[in-house]
């Protein structure tokens, strides 16, 4: 039986933020896409205060991977471990530890460790690894920074919210026509183009434009994932409006005796730099919100219009 070969990385930055929130950030797995932007999804399957086990989605390299992952939280030590339990191939064995260190007054020190062996030590896998590691490492902490150094702020550029549809049709139509965003261009009016990729089960890359009230186009591109038996589809944009520095959400169904309540949920983290150019002179975050909210909440909500007309069409044609 061959020896795997253990590579090892570190990865740090200050952070002019107190040692408290930065350990808060890391520590609330569920927030991550929102403030990491390799994370698509985390779908938390146990917590209890210290352990922390879960199933998240990540880009790498240009791919989707997942893996499913566990965690020892410190929160006296400012101290996370984590050890990935079915890791993505190539990845054998792949863990870690966030050590976040006080600086003084206001400031801290913060270190990412990993630590991974690949299947066969092969050079091609081990660069791949390495490559994706540095560059989803790098940009965590990049974006970890951001975040904490602007935390008194941070309550006001986070919205979340949601709309819902009460639909007399089966789950199964409503799902259906929520899972083919590839024919939105056809059956939704304010999607003029949509490029699906699929190359994994239920997990799509989406490329789309939406055409907003006056007229403007605005490209995003998007990872879907799916799960059909729960009927859910959750996604993040990976390339969002000016507006939005990260935007996630979900479609989720709640079926009953008679039909199906269609739920729309938005999360977003607002760019505060791009209020003003955006929205004009004067503008602040509150009306980023106002603004935000209405746009997203008015074309989510058509289309779970159009959603509520396919599968009850439907059924009456039955």
């Amino acid at each position: 039986m061959s020896v795997q070969q253990v590579h090892r990385t570190s990865y740090g930055v200050e952070v002019n933020a107190p040692a408290g929130v930065l350990y808060g950030l890391i520590a609330d797995t569920t927030q991550w896409p929102l403030f990491l932007s390799p994370s698509v999804h985390v779908e938390r399957l146990d917590f209890d205060g210290h352990q922390d086990r879960f199933h998240m989605w990540v880009t790498a390299n240009g791919t989707v991977r997942s893996w499913l992952s566990r965690r020892t939280l410190d929160a006296a030590g400012l101290r996370i471990d984590f050890r990935q339990e079915v890791p993505a191939e190539p990845v054998v064995t792949m863990g870690g530890s966030w050590i976040v260190e006080p600086r003084g007054t206001g400031r801290s020190q913060l270190t990412l460790l990993h630590d991974f062996a690949v299947d066969g030590d092969r050079r091609a896998d081990v660069d791949w690894t390495r490559r994706a590691t540095d560059a989803n490492s790098r940009a965590e902490l990049a974006q970890l920074k951001e975040v904490a150094e602007n935390w008194t702020r941070l309550d006001g550029r986070l919205l979340s919210f949601e709309d819902s549809v009460r639909i007399n049709g089966p789950a199964d139509l409503v799902y259906q026509f929520l899972y083919g965003v590839a024919d939105w261009p056809e059956r939704v009016p304010h999607v003029s183009r949509a490029a699906v990729t699929e190359n994994e089960p239920g997990v799509q890359l989406l490329s789309m434009d939406t055409v907003t009230s006056d007229g403007a186009v605005h490209t995003t591109e998007s990872v879907r994932v799916c799960f059909p038996h729960a009927g859910r589809i959750v996604y993040k944009q990976t390339a969002t409006p000016a507006l939005m520095t990260a935007h996630t959400g979900e479609w989720s169904l709640i079926p009953d005796e008679t039909g199906v309540t269609a739920i729309s949920q938005h999360s977003v983290l607002l760019r505060e730099e791009a209020v003003e150019p955006v929205l004009g002179p004067g503008a602040d975050l509150a009306r980023a919100r106002t603004y935000v909210r209405e746009a997203l909440g008015r074309n989510s909500t058509a289309t779970l219009h159009l959603a509520k007309q396919y599968a009850e069409t439907a059924v009456r044609m039955l």
